[in-house]
């Protein structure tokens, strides 16, 4: 079947947001302020340290001065704590972002509540997450705050909708519930637990996958004409997988051939046949990120010292 469902084009909508970031660096960099992010990285997770290189870039780029700061694995959770201290005491920088996942001896919950509120970039933070649940503004965690811009962006009504979010984490489910909630969705939570998902994702007028399972949500628990936002990035390397995922699909088959690996989301891509609009994988939800990330550190810097607010990029 072929699809006519609008494709969510998350670097697009990534693209458009760094270029306001940008914007407004300039217009504080004529007052002479310049946004300033400091990334503590733990030891060395391969994964983490591509994906902190990519932040630290970004930074670059839109001229955003950073820093990344390197412990070694054995760094014991008082010396990250007062490392954090002396982060919080510099006014230089506006944005603090621990890179997870810690090394498992380290109390990760502990190092996240000692950033100070105002620099907590990620929106991690309780004092945040309270702000958040009250409707105030607040610095929120990046990837949903990146949804409700693709939402926003592409013209797609919230207001009124019935969303349904499968996951409950701190990071995603949780505060992607909330910001929805704020914007006027009635909004249903599913999680490992619920009893008969399909009974829910049948309902949503928009639907958020952050479950971490590849392909969980099929055809058949979609509601035809939905809004399909799919947070899963799930790396696959079984060629038997790969064919169930993506029949027929030469591109995929190829790029699997070469690499050994493709991914995929927590929607079965058969799925999005039937979606009136979707976030593809890659290139949708995971674009906005990083995005998100700058923005939240140009807010800081701008909260911190007062400067009144230009960018166009809504707050969620």
């Amino acid at each position: 079947m072929k699809s006519m469902a609008k494709i969510l084009n998350g670097v697009e909508i990534a693209a458009a947001i760094k270029a306001e970031v940008a914007e407004e660096v300039r217009s504080l960099a004529a007052g002479g302020i310049t946004p300033g992010l400091a990334v503590v990285l733990v030891g060395h997770v391969h994964a983490s340290e591509i994906y902190v290189r990519s932040k630290v870039k970004t930074s670059g780029e839109l001229g955003i001065r950073s820093e990344m700061l390197t412990p070694p694995e054995s760094v014991t959770t008082e010396e990250l704590l007062a490392l954090i201290a002396d982060l919080n005491a510099r006014d230089e920088v506006d944005g603090i972002l621990i890179q997870l996942p810690l090394p498992k001896h380290v109390d990760t919950r502990r190092l996240l509540e000692a950033v100070s509120p105002e620099k907590d970039v990620d929106g991690f933070h309780p004092i945040n997450a309270g702000r958040l649940l009250g409707g105030r503004p607040a610095l929120t965690p990046c990837t949903p705050a990146g949804i409700m811009e693709i939402l926003r962006r592409s013209g797609l009504p919230v207001m009124g909708q019935h969303a349904v979010v499968l996951g409950r984490s701190d990071i995603v489910g949780k505060p992607m519930a909330m910001m929805l909630l704020n914007a006027s969705a009635t909004v249903t939570v599913c999680h490992s637990k619920t009893v008969d998902i399909g009974h829910y994702t049948r309902e949503a007028d928009i639907l958020v996958a952050a479950i971490g399972k590849p392909g969980f949500v099929t055809a058949e628990m979609v509601k035809p004409g939905a809004t399909l936002i799919d947070v899963g990035i799930n790396r696959v390397t079984d060629a038997a997988e790969v064919a169930r995922f993506f029949p027929g699909d030469a591109e995929r088959a190829a790029q699997f051939a070469k690499r050994g690996s493709t991914l995929v989301g927590d929607i079965h891509p058969e799925a999005f046949a039937l979606a009136g609009a979707y976030t593809p994988v890659p290139g949708g939800v995971g674009a906005l990120t990083i995005a998100m990330l700058m923005h939240n550190t140009v807010k800081a810097a701008r909260t911190r010292r007062g400067v009144r607010e230009a960018a166009a990029v809504g707050e969620a």
